[in-house]
């Protein structure tokens, strides 16, 4: 099995640029000039201090962080550059509305505002981009926004689990609290072969469990960036029954949904009916035409949330780049009644997920398939414990033992999914997987 690892380092060759944030945290003292206890709960050790700068030493192929390294369309690029140096329109480089470039809000509101209206949908149509869009500094500022706005100190928000890091901090930043429901793999022991990510499933009595009459907010990622779920009609109806029974806000994170795979259909929650009024979606430039570092995101919702997130936007950054949102304007006009830079950027996300999944499978490591987002699991629980064992799994988890063994012995680096569960020890051991980006 070590020798199949091996050989999947020689077959995969990537050139990521490796990045890390780190977070300082000061220590404490009892003077005036101590750091608050809100950021004092902030870890400046986080999965990514880790293993990006271990990625680093030790010359591995990282295939944890997700980016994209190959570039952007070069429309894009180019009318990013219009924007900059066209003196006629001086403007473009100067501040402009809080709640979004209007040519961007236009454009947003015209290419995404069909998908919300499904049957008996409470979304206005057309959207307004006045009054129903937020353009923010990635989808980050759209989580943290969501939860300033709507969050007060001890409201609880409810985190499925793998959840994107981000969430828990955003919360406890907020002074909300967090409970957490896992969405578990099938126990019908297709975990020890490969399988679709879709046949992980969410108990909807845990959920039913979960809730108290402090909670107000319900967080779901859909596409689910861990394991690449996307929650079918069936299941986000569930969801919104449960929210309107338990009169439930929703924030829905869907950035990933320009990257679903084998026709898959990814479905709004706040299409169904009544779900719009209550529900905030999250959406992002970087993840579908490759600009991370351009940080665009956006937020759609009913316009009282919206209007609320608008008052701290506008107090914090006031508003993001103007010529960067006007260069995606120009790109999300050209996609109107236009979708082949849709469809080939599907094909060759699709191409790079069948690549991976079947080295990974030639290297005796079964995966979970994912119907969305960038990332597959690999389940390693075939691989001897002797090559990476090393400590205790209730003081070290099994999954950082074997990710760190994989970056300093194999060359290849990948991300213990344990990182995005609250109590990351208490998995079982049979929970064995590792996260690789392609």
């Amino acid at each position: 099995m070590a020798r199949n690892l091996s050989r999947f380092s020689q077959h995969v060759s990537v050139s990521h640029r490796s990045s890390c944030r780190r977070l300082s945290t000061v220590t404490p003292s009892a003077s005036r000039q101590s750091t608050s206890e809100r950021s004092r709960s902030v870890s400046s050790h986080t999965v990514w201090t880790e293993f990006t700068p271990l990625a680093v030493r030790h010359g591995a192929v990282n295939l944890g962080q997700g980016f994209p390294n190959f570039g952007a369309p070069q429309a894009l690029l180019e009318a990013a550059s219009n924007a900059i140096l066209d003196r006629s329109q001086p403007l473009l480089n100067q501040y402009t509305r809080p709640s979004g470039h209007p040519r961007l809000a236009n454009a947003l509101c015209s290419y995404f505002g069909p998908s919300f209206c499904g049957p008996s949908s409470s979304a206005p149509s057309p959207l307004l981009p006045e009054r129903n869009l937020l353009v923010t500094v990635g989808a980050s500022e759209g989580i943290f926004l969501v939860m300033q706005a709507l969050l007060d100190p001890e409201d609880e928000v409810l985190l499925i689990e793998p959840f994107y890091d981000t969430y828990p901090t955003c919360t406890r930043l907020a002074g909300g609290r967090t409970r957490f429901v896992r969405l578990r793999p099938p126990k019908d022991g297709t975990t020890q072969r490969s399988h679709s990510a879709g046949d992980w499933y969410l108990d909807m009595q845990e959920l039913e469990d979960a809730v108290t009459t402090k909670t107000k907010l319900l967080v779901i990622n859909n596409p689910q960036n861990v394991p690449g779920k996307v929650y079918n009609r069936g299941e986000l109806q569930a969801l919104a029954n449960f929210a309107e029974r338990h009169d439930l806000l929703v924030l829905s994170d869907e950035v990933y949904e320009w990257l679903t795979y084998d026709s898959v259909d990814q479905v709004r929650i706040a299409s169904l009916p009544g779900m719009f009024d209550r529900t905030v979606t999250l959406g992002s430039a970087g993840k579908g035409f490759s600009v991370t570092g351009w940080k665009v995101g956006w937020a759609f919702g009913p316009e009282p949330l919206i209007a609320a997130m608008l008052h701290i936007h506008q107090n914090l950054p006031f508003c993001h780049g103007t010529p960067l949102q006007e260069a995606l304007a120009v790109l999300v006009e050209g996609m109107l009644g236009d979708d082949s830079y849709l469809c080939d950027f599907k094909a060759q996300f699709s191409q790079k997920r069948s690549y991976l999944c079947e080295v990974l499978e030639r290297s005796g490591l079964p995966v979970v398939r994912p119907q969305g987002s960038y990332f597959a699991l690999a389940d390693f629980s075939g691989v001897s414990e002797r090559h990476y064992l090393r400590a205790d799994p209730r003081e070290d988890p099994v999954d950082y033992q074997f990710c760190r063994w994989l970056t300093t012995e194999i060359g290849v680096t990948a991300i213990p999914p344990s990182a995005f569960y609250d109590q990351p020890t208490s998995l079982a051991r049979d929970h064995r997987y590792a996260r690789f980006c392609f």
